[in-house]
């Protein structure tokens, strides 16, 4: 399969056979998988490929697992009641057997310098750099175009409505662009609403945006309250090692609770009330403690500066939002290649659902990682799969773009701006007591102020060349928080991430997934469950 490129003083023409959306391990295996299927594969950036992104930023767990019977029955149960019972056991199985197959792969192919604990290699981490780091080479040396700083700003369809290629923008070079594709794959992470969360700024949920353009579905929206514990003087988040924690009011009296199960709840109590929480990782041993600092130094690169021993000293913490990245909603997948409702359209990674693996709990690496790398893989066979089966028909198709907000206005109201969209989302979505501690009656006026930016964006805002993927991820923004507040007010139970202080009950009638989309008019839909028969409990747990 070949490639063609035609360069002007004022834009880029490409095409592909398939175009992964994002460069985090989700976007790098999709495009790995898709070069391997023989295709001509391009990887769009809006960042530095290898470096930016939340796994970049540092280590994380991997859901990776011997393949023997019990260890995986164990695995697979060991959080279906946290998860609502939601999950998929046919996926989670696939999903363990691809990680597994991909970790191996790391070690025998790219050479990945796994520890070795016991005499064999520990694989049941990565060091996000150095992962990052020999993916971008890897993908490289299997003939993957890359094209850094150049954020996609919308989805091109052809007459029959599937996706047929992508517009964009290159930072640094000052030029848009354009690619005719045979297939598309978003993996464009999930969105933590520019909390500053340690890596998540990448992540606006621009993909969701984009694939509901096109006419895609999201899934899981609901469980997007992930709030992370990080030290009020940076934002490195790494919510494990506070497992090893005491916590502490601003008197210096024990918080209790803060270190449980839900224990964030406390936190969040506690810091509205007085704003302050303090917190000493007292409870790890000598030995923890060395393997915590080789496991993610740069936890302590800001503690050493500033002269805190966080074992044996207390230091204020806060919680950062981190919505869609660390829960579980995303782009509804409708097949075992990771394709949406859309044709010629596949989403991976933490852009798309993750309930068929984590159903409504999960939170940073582990299951995460392990879905990122194996939805990225299913993704990437099943784009140039689709490509492949388009033939040369695929460069003849006439491109229309599907980009709504922002870049084609509907007129008819007042306008609204990037600065104006983003204090809304500040206003009405960072909160702990809107979007952690949720009740209906702090959502509804919440999401009537997101319905009421979302109408002035269609209305008014436009923008061209360097400042149209801002504005595009204000409206991405914008589009994930209406989604998410209408799935928890559908959701009147607390399963999972989904919590109501007025509904404080698992119900048992609301066993199901939920599907939203729309743009300008929102729906919920239930979706029934499959894959095990559930053992739920009376309570939420």
């Amino acid at each position: 399969m070949s490639s063609s490129m035609t360069v002007t003083p004022a834009n880029l023409d490409l095409t592909a056979d398939v175009v992964v959306v994002g460069g985090g391990p989700a976007g790098t295996w999709a495009a790995l998988t898709a070069a391997e299927s023989g295709a001509d594969v391009l990887l769009l950036d809006k960042g530095y490929c290898g470096t930016s992104g939340p796994t970049a930023s540092g280590g994380t767990g991997v859901w990776y697992v011997q393949p023997e019977p019990e260890q995986r029955e164990k695995a697979m149960a060991s959080r279906e009641a946290l998860g609502g019972f939601l999950q998929d056991r046919r996926w989670m199985a696939r999903v363990l057997d691809q990680t597994y197959e991909n970790m191996n792969r790391l070690e025998a192919q790219a050479r990945y310098p796994f520890p070795v604990v016991g005499g064999r290699p520990y694989k049941r981490g990565l060091q996000g750099p150095e992962y990052m780091r020999r993916m971008r080479s890897w993908i490289r040396r299997a003939g993957v175009r890359i094209l850094d700083h150049s954020p996609v700003t919308e989805l091109l369809t052809d007459g029959a409505g599937a996706v047929a290629g992508v517009r964009g923008h290159r930072r640094q070079h000052g030029v848009d662009y354009r690619v005719r594709a045979g297939a598309v794959v978003l993996a464009t992470g999930g969105c933590a609403f520019l909390s500053k969360a340690l890596g998540c700024d990448v992540d606006t949920g621009d993909g969701a945006l984009y694939a509901a353009e096109a006419g895609a579905e999201m899934s899981g929206m609901e469980f997007s309250t992930a709030y992370a514990i990080a030290p009020a003087f940076t934002s490195v988040t790494k919510t494990a090692y506070y497992g090893f924690a005491t916590f502490f009011r601003h008197d210096g009296s024990p918080l209790p609770g803060a270190g449980s199960q839900g224990g964030r709840s406390v936190i969040a109590r506690e810091l509205l009330r007085t704003g302050t929480v303090l917190c000493q990782i007292d409870r790890a041993t000598p030995e923890v403690q060395q393997q915590m600092r080789l496991g993610q130094p740069n936890f302590f690169l800001t503690f050493d500066r500033l002269g805190i021993d966080p074992f044996t000293d207390r230091f204020p913490v806060t919680l950062l939002l981190e919505g869609t990245v660390r829960g579980t909603g995303g782009i509804r997948i409708v097949a075992d290649d990771c394709a949406t409702t859309v044709p010629g359209l596949y989403a991976a990674g933490d852009a798309a659902t993750r309930e068929l693996v984590c159903g409504g709990f999960t939170g940073g690496g582990s299951h995460n990682s392990a879905w990122a790398m194996s939805s990225g893989t299913f993704a990437g066979r099943g784009a140039a799969a689709f490509a492949t089966s388009l033939g040369a028909a695929a460069r003849k198709r006439r491109l229309t773009g599907v980009g709504g907000a922002g870049i084609r206005p509907t007129g008819g109201g007042a306008g609204a701006g990037r600065a104006e969209a983003l204090e809304v989302v500040r206003r009405q979505v960072h909160p702990y007591d809107k979007n952690y501690l949720r009740h209906g009656d702090r959502l509804r006026p919440a999401l009537a102020e997101l319905d009421e930016v979302w109408a002035a964006l269609r209305s008014a805002a436009v923008a061209g060349g360097a400042g149209l993927p801002g504005l595009r991820q204000a409206a991405a923004m914008v589009a994930h928080a209406r989604w998410m507040y209408a799935s928890a007010l559908a959701r009147t139970e607390s399963r999972g991430m989904a919590r109501r202080e007025e509904f404080p009950q698992l119900d048992p009638e609301q066993y199901h997934r939920l599907a939203v989309g729309g743009l300008d008019r929102l729906w919920t839909r239930p979706e029934p469950v499959t894959g095990r028969v559930p053992r739920e409990p009376a309570v939420a747990s």
